[in-house]
């Protein structure tokens, strides 16, 4: 094998867990202009009779999430539910001190719901777990998922809900961890309250699954003990761990960033221990999960003060090329991680460190919008132990690191496949041979494939087209083999 050539091995016997769709899904919290302006304009000729952007949410179910976490976030820690809900003439505007910013609440519960049904994605609500009580988040159960006959599920019918909604996923508050989180918590406090708000919402509905706060970064002095310590207490109310992380090239560091899944990786094979050692401790038969419910790329805009405004423009990150192929890299990691890891939600979906950038009257897709596109529409049924043979280039952060990065997925029942390939040379093309060691597909269908020569490289509504999906043809595979030329800084993926 030469220095500009790889090897990839599949060998469909080889799983490493079904593929939980619940990885592709998102994240939308009361910031910026996420909600309003951004889901939610009712002066723009884009909405519907509702006031909901009816561009934004045509673009979102080109992504078809699965899942949609709301409404936060830090906004959550300072969050009122029965704020939102209710005649939206009688709603309170309120001071949200999470992004110091005006909220109106004319966007609630009630009309998220009636979103997630729109665009066709499940809701994973939220409970408020900083300033609010566990005697709250059980009312918030109660008003969604109850029938009719008692208080709270009386109020959601008198709002014009008759029907229970059934939300199955539910976090136990946001980053509980943090010091900037409104009513913060050391890890003792919050295991109490978590532990204690999970059995009241769980003897209100005892089908929901619940998320425990998890450390909010790898960063924080608590990692991961206070993950340890927050399980060990709640292992048996409990379904997810939540974790959170954002990715970003602040030295201007290309090849350290494109070698960005050392990172991802190691995170999740820390915790995935943490679980192992909580479960064996507990001498426990049930099962926990990780939840990467916030997860991006997030470095270049850094204003997270609203001044008290309403809607302002918060974080809008403008999006390049090699933040798609980290992207990419990212999801290759959860398929490679599909045991253990179940649900995954992109922080954000609209405008705030979002794929989709909108004005009053138009919408731009940006460069992370494609990988993320193409994994949620071909990777599927279970994930497969792909050995990877490529040579290695130097980084400063990581050491060496292989220049191919490889995932691929097989859905027998769907009777389809796909792999998933990177290359992170900035400079060289990569010849990568792709060899099947069982079940090898007749051919491949097509070739999906994100390039381009600057990894700065980004999309703007004068030029929305610089860094998009390129359709390829497909290609016989000859002897359970296929030989591809993959261009330097490219994502590319094979649908077979």
């Amino acid at each position: 094998m030469s220095n500009s050539s790889a090897r990839v091995y599949i060998d469909t016997n080889r799983t490493i867990g079904d593929i939980s769709p619940y990885l592709f899904s998102g994240f939308a919290e009361h910031m910026g202009r996420s909600i309003y302006h951004g889901i939610y304009d009712p002066e723009s000729p884009k909405a519907d009779e509702r006031g909901l952007r009816t561009d934004v949410m045509d673009a979102l179910r080109e992504l078809n999430f699965r899942l949609i976490r709301y409404p936060g976030g830090n906004f959550l820690s300072g969050y009122n539910w029965m704020d939102g809900v209710g005649p939206k003439a009688q709603r309170p505007r309120r001071r949200d001190l999470a992004w110091k910013s005006i909220e109106t609440n004319q966007f609630g519960t009630n009309e998220f719901m009636e979103f997630c049904r729109l665009i066709n994605t499940r809701p994973m609500l939220a409970a408020n777990l900083g300033i609010g009580t566990i005697a709250e988040a059980a009312a918030l159960v109660e008003y969604v998922n109850a029938p009719a006959g008692t208080k709270y599920a009386d109020l959601r019918v008198s709002h014009g809900y008759k029907e229970p909604y059934g939300v199955e996923y539910w976090c136990l508050g946001n980053e509980m961890d943090g010091p900037w989180q409104i009513g913060h918590l050391d890890m003792d406090e919050y295991a109490r309250k978590a532990r204690e708000a999970a059995k009241l919402m769980k003897w209100q509905d005892p089908s929901i699954k619940l998320a425990l706060c998890g450390s909010s970064s790898t960063h924080m002095p608590t990692y991961p003990e206070w993950d340890r310590y927050v399980l060990e207490s709640c292992w048996e109310q409990v379904d997810y761990l939540s974790l959170h992380y954002y990715a970003g090239n602040r030295d201007n560091d290309t090849a350290s960033y494109l070698a960005s899944t050392v990172q991802f990786e190691s995170q999740v094979d820390t915790l995935a221990g943490v679980l192992r050692y909580v479960k064996t401790k507990r001498r426990s038969r049930h099962d926990v999960y990780l939840s990467w419910d916030e997860w991006n790329v997030w470095y270049k805009d850094r204003l997270e003060d609203g001044r008290w405004s309403e809607a302002p423009h918060l974080i809008e990150e403008v999006y390049n090329l090699e933040d798609a192929l980290v992207v990419a890299e990212w999801m290759n990691v959860f398929l490679r991680k599909a045991d253990v890891l179940k649900i995954a939600c992109l922080a954000q979906i609209v405008n705030v460190i979002a794929p989709i950038l909108t004005t009053a009257d138009s919408l731009l897709r940006q460069s992370i919008f494609y990988p993320f596109q193409l994994f949620s529409r071909y990777a599927s049924g279970q994930a497969l132990d792909v050995l990877t043979q490529a040579p290695l280039y130097n980084t400063r952060l990581y050491g060496d690191v292989p220049l191919l990065d490889a995932a691929a997925s097989n859905d027998p029942a769907a009777g389809s496949s796909a792999v998933f390939l990177i290359n992170r040379s900035q400079t060289e093309p990569l010849a990568a041979e792709v060899i099947w060691q069982a079940d090898a597909p007749q051919a491949i269908k097509a070739i999906y494939q994100i390039s381009g020569s600057d990894p700065r490289l980004a999309n703007s509504f004068a030029q929305a087209d610089l860094v998009t999906t390129k359709t390829l043809s497909g290609m016989p595979i000859d002897g359970g083999r296929a030989t591809l030329q993959l261009p330097p800084l490219s994502f590319t993926v094979l649908s077979c």
